[in-house]
């Protein structure tokens, strides 16, 4: 027993060593938990921000004043004014992917209570802004008309108003969820790109043969590559999410960073197992990388980091269960955002312990029967 810990260890020395020398995966490694991370999360398609929008007023009235003002930064930039020919010319060149137009005698129909019209051209070939930013600019305008009629205090015909409090996250700050979702990501995507590449770089290099001729057996050899990058990428997976997440992303970690990283590390158990299976079926990193994306981004899209899983059909959500990631997604937000202990997430956790002992187990299997 001992004898067999010490070669488990030994390997996975053997194969931090091989990792460390291939530098193309360190860089991948490092890439992904720091500017990967950084990058994608960043990115807030659903999220309008620094909109180019223009206005041609017509009116030249107060009214038509308060609504070109009431376009401000962060959501827009500065409006610009410009006439009715230029419309088409500047949205053709996409200088703006909003035109607004405030018809002649505005104000005055709206004292009136006549029903005057605004024109909204949008740009939608800008999809991530044409449909939030149309939406808003409605608002805003509805908001400023009904203020100015008002004298400065917005109306209200209901009978009840409701007060909306955000929990877990205020301001709707969509680079929160976005940000921890890509981490959850990018930890499987590397999990199983580590453990396929040790397996394929031994076979290529003629090591795994010389392997087979020593004391060891194929638990060893496989357990060895499973911890070895394991380690690898928990160790990442942690910087990255106190360096990249919290202080360059400025992104609340609200519960316990040591009971997220062992859900981590059970996640890591399985998908590093899944890995050393899918290199067991591929002979090269060309095949790995093939099957790499069929596996991958069914995972990524149906495990609830991209579009909630309550969205989707029932049994899509049932066969989601036997995957890994699916779990992760769901403790890392219940312990990062709601601050959850071990009595919410003790499931995923049972879950994920259970998915990976049967993936390492079949893993073993077929790594076993490759080196027959």
């Amino acid at each position: 027993m001992l004898q067999s810990l010490k070669n488990i260890f030994y390997l996975g020395v053997k194969e931090l060593r091989g990792l460390f020398r291939d530098y193309m995966l360190v860089i991948l490694i490092v890439y992904s938990f720091s500017l990967g991370v950084y990058v994608s999360g960043s990115a807030t398609p659903d999220s309008i921000t620094n909109a180019a929008i223009a206005v041609v007023d017509e009116d030249h009235s107060q009214l038509s004043r308060r609504i070109i003002d009431s376009f401000m930064p962060p959501m827009f930039l500065a409006p610009q004014e410009i006439t009715h020919p230029e419309i088409d010319p500047e949205m053709d060149s996409g200088n703006f992917t909003f035109v607004v137009v405030i018809p002649n005698n505005f104000e005055r129909d709206v004292m009136a209570g006549k029903d005057p019209e605004i024109q909204l051209n949008v740009d939608a070939t800008r999809m991530s802004q044409a449909f939030t930013g149309s939406g808003y600019i409605q608002k805003i305008i509805s908001s400023e008309v009904d203020k100015f009629v008002n004298k400065g205090v917005s109306s209200s015909s209901q009978s009840a108003v409701s007060l909306v409090r955000n929990r877990f996250n205020p301001n709707l700050t969509q680079i929160w969820f976005s940000g921890v979702m890509q981490l959850v990501n990018n930890i499987t995507m590397l999990a199983i790109i580590l453990t396929g590449a040790a397996l394929i770089r031994e076979r290529e290099c003629g090591t795994l043969e010389h392997l087979l001729v020593m004391p060891v057996t194929g638990f060893e050899i496989m357990v060895s590559k499973v911890w070895s990058m394991l380690v690898v990428v928990l160790v990442s997976s942690a910087l990255s999410l106190l360096l990249v997440i919290e202080q360059a992303m400025h992104i609340p970690i609200e519960g316990s960073v040591l009971l997220y990283l062992i859900g981590v590390a059970l996640h890591l158990f399985a998908v590093t197992s899944l890995g050393i299976f899918l290199a067991c079926i591929a002979q090269n990193m060309p095949q790995l990388g093939m099957l790499l994306i069929l596996v991958l981004l069914p995972m990524q899209m149906l495990s609830g980091s991209s579009t909630p899983r309550e969205s989707m059909p029932g049994w899509v959500q049932d066969i989601m269960l036997a995957a890994p990631n699916t779990h992760l997604v769901e403790l890392s937000s219940s312990i990062l955002f709601r601050g959850a202990g071990i009595d919410v997430v003790w499931k995923q956790y049972v879950f994920l312990f259970l998915i990976g002992s049967v993936l390492f187990w079949i893993s073993l299997c077929r790594f076993r029967k490759s080196v027959a």
